[in-house]
Order: structure tokens, then C-alpha cells, then sequence
């Protein structure tokens, strides 16, 4: 393989930080995809130093790669002075990640835990990116939080985000509590190498768990505006009916593009949502309806635990692995180690 060298001081990297996030900070062009140890994209050679590695998929990096002195980046903290043998990517899509900062426009809140923040860049900017892609908001003491663009990328003077509350979370306590019109935003970006892929004629899928319907719309609204004509079906899953937050949204998509199809799914309706839809884990919906899936596309977001689950049950359907497209987040971006519980997953905090 065409492999290069980075090393990386110790002190140039940030407590808790990860050497992809690290080197992605300094514009390393570090391959990566899931970010959360499931696609083995990141997979990297260390050639001196030592590393704590947080939690990831066997099937990402086995026991034998790990003998052999292989980890995954975006599960792997320094613990001293290292140097990482990697094969090199340029930037998802071409576009470099820069610094931004941005006014928040207004702020609705479409449910209960859920919040549609607009961002206007400062300066009339205006910000290149795919569909799909996310940024980092920069927190005040050097924390990160990630949230996808929620507008596709012919509107690019300003953001939409979707942000759900995490109880306990910093940062979405203070969009909800504190945050109001006018406040500065300061935010890296464009980031994240899950975006839509406009070559091809496959139908395509896409599997959306809570707020991951964020990238989908992205994704959506920037095909319907490329006038693509390709059969593309949405799978929503969410808890509650009160969760389905923009449902009308995509119901509108169905009246006006005959090409799209809308099924929402809910895990665990409530006898007052008099529900007589779809049931069940979102993945499995899928499932029932396609018995096969090689001809197919498909695109999941959503927390880690959805993403795992669909991922393999996919494959199994005959999904190939070029066709299959994800963006998992977690709860905080902080690797866990490996001796660490489990967390539930399912949003950004």
C-alpha cells in the first residue's frame, strides 16, 4: 500500500483528544467514515508509541490486526509520543474544513427535545459543502459538538441545525435554556465523509433514527433540487408519534415527487398516538419490505447502536459495502475506554 508517516507530540494533541481528531485539527489527511470504531476505514499501522484504544467492532479491527500493530484512529487516545503509518485520503468531497463563525438567526423548537437552530455566517460568507456532511461547534473550554447540516447545500448563507436535548448534556441544555437570537456561534466545517453520491442509477434507502433525519433532508432536499430522478425511499425511526418532529415535511416530499416514498416507523407508540403504522426497529421494517438488497443504496443515520444493527442484517440481504453509506453518533465525543460501561446512544450532547 502507498503508505505515509505523521508523528504527532504528545502535547500537540488535546486531553481525551483522538489522533483522526487531532490530525483532522491540523488538516492530516487521515481516511476515515463512521468515526465510532465500526468501519475500519481509519484503520492505521502504530509504528512507535503507545495508545489507549476506546471501544469498536471486532469485525473493524480483529485481534489478529491488533498483534500486528494496527488501531483504529478514531478509537485510539496517545499515551505518548507516536507515529502512525497510514494510507492517505484527501478531504471527503474535496472541501476543506475551516474556522467559521456565525449569528444565530432564530431557533423553533419542533418538539418537546428537539430544537431547529439557524445559523447566519457573519461577514455575508458563504460556506461550501455535501449533503450529509456536519460541522463541530466549538465550546468555550476546547469541547466539541457535532451536528449535520440539516439544509442542503444550495443554501449556503445559512445553517439549519436539528439538535436534540440530552438530559445532562452541556451543550443542548444551553440551547434550550440559554441560547436566544444574536448569540455567536463558532464552529469548524465541513466535515464527515457521509454525503450523498450522485453517480449511479440504484434506488436508494435512507434510514434515518431521531434527529438523524437532519443529513437526510439534507441529502433530499439537494436531490430533489438536482431534479435526480432516482426512486428514493425514507425510513424513519422514532419512539413516539410526538417524535416524528417535521413528519409533514416529507409527506410533502411524497405529494410532489412521484419517485419518493415516506414510512415512518415507531419503536413504542403510545396508546394516545393511536398509531396503525409501522412498529418495530427501523432496520427491521426494512428488512420485511426488501428480501433483497444488492440493487439497492442505502444511507443510515442515527445513533451507534441503530447503525450496528442495520449494518450487518443489510450485508446479509446482499447490500454491497461500496452501496452502503452511514453517519453513527454518540452521546459525547469522548472515547470511552474499553473496560468502560456500555453508554446508551442516540444523539449528540
Amino acid at each position: 500500500a502507498n503508505w505515509a508517516a505523521w508523528s504527532a507530540l504528545l502535547n500537540g494533541v488535546r486531553d481525551g483528544e483522538t489522533v483522526l481528531d487531532a490530525g483532522l485539527r491540523e488538516g492530516i489527511a487521515f481516511p476515515f467514515e463512521c468515526r465510532n470504531g465500526g468501519c475500519g476505514k481509519c484503520k492505521a499501522v502504530l509504528a512507535y508509541g503507545k495508545v489507549g484504544l476506546g471501544l469498536f467492532q471486532t469485525s473493524a479491527l480483529s485481534d489478529a490486526e491488533r498483534a500486528a500493530g494496527k488501531v483504529l484512529l478514531c478509537c485510539a487516545t496517545p499515551e505518548s509520543d507516536v507515529e502512525i503509518e497510514y494510507v492517505p485520503q484527501q478531504t471527503p468531497g474535496g472541501i476543506p474544513a475551516k474556522l467559521w463563525s456565525a449569528t444565530v438567526e432564530s431557533m423553533e423548537k419542533l418538539s418537546p427535545d428537539v430544537m431547529r437552530v439557524y445559523l447566519r455566517l457573519d461577514a455575508g460568507r458563504r460556506l461550501e459543502f455535501y449533503a450529509g456532511q456536519y460541522i463541530n461547534v466549538l465550546l468555550d473550554n476546547g469541547e466539541k459538538r457535532s451536528f449535520s447540516f440539516a439544509t442542503a447545500p444550495h443554501v449556503n448563507d445559512r445553517i439549519e441545525l436539528q439538535i436534540r436535548r440530552i438530559p445532562g448534556g452541556r451543550y443542548t441544555t444551553h440551547v434550550f435554556e440559554a441560547m436566544k437570537p444574536g448569540d455567536k456561534v463558532s464552529f469548524e466545517g465541513p466535515l464527515g465523509s457521509f454525503f450523498l453520491r450522485e453517480a449511479g442509477d440504484k434506488p436508494i434507502i435512507f434510514v434515518a433514527g431521531s434527529t438523524g433525519f437532519a443529513p437526510v433532508k439534507s441529502m433530499l432536499e439537494y436531490a430533489f433540487h438536482r431534479n435526480m430522478r432516482r426512486r428514493m425511499i425514507l425510513y424513519w425511526g422514532v419512539r413516539r408519534l410526538r417524535d416524528l418532529y417535521l413528519a409533514d415535511l416529507p409527506r410533502q416530499w411524497e405529494r410532489e415527487h412521484p419517485e419518493f416514498r415516506f414510512v415512518p416507523v415507531l419503536s413504542d407508540p403510545a396508546p394516545e398516538d393511536a398509531w396503525t403504522g409501522r412498529t418495530g426497529f427501523v432496520h427491521e421494517a426494512i428488512l420485511a419490505d426488501f428480501p433483497d438488497l444488492a440493487q439497492y443504496q442505502v444511507y443510515a443515520c442515527g445513533s451507534v447502536n441503530m447503525v450496528e444493527a442495520a449494518y450487518p442484517a443489510f450485508r446479509a440481504r446482499g447490500l454491497s459495502q461500496d452501496d452502503c453509506f452511514s453517519d453513527a453518533f454518540r452521546l459525547a465525543p469522548k472515547i470511552r475506554t474499553r473496560d468502560t460501561e456500555l453508554v446508551k446512544l442516540g444523539g449528540r450532547a
